[in-house]
């Protein structure tokens, strides 16, 4: 009841008809928005993996750094209190 107070009145067959259509509306839609993206150059896209890798490996080297440090802090506590 709450459907067709909304103006849905079609029926599951109808809408399954209709759903060539609407598919075919869909990627009609899709293609004429790809033509509308602004693609990066090839210049952009080195220089930004690039950025990406270079961070990557810093982050990596500093959680290493700070893995390294707080592994012989805990180490050096759990001595201490063993002994």
């Amino acid at each position: 009841m709450e459907s067709e107070s909304r103006g849905e009145t079609a029926s599951f067959g109808q809408k399954v008809s209709a759903w060539p259509a609407r598919i075919r509306s869909y990627v009609e839609d899709l293609q004429a928005e790809m033509r509308r993206v602004t693609w990066p150059s090839w210049q952009q896209v080195r220089a930004t993996t690039t950025v990406v890798v270079v961070s990557v490996f810093a982050f990596a080297a500093y959680f290493f750094v700070v893995d390294l440090a707080i592994t012989r802090l805990i180490t050096k506590i759990f001595d201490t209190f063993s002994k």
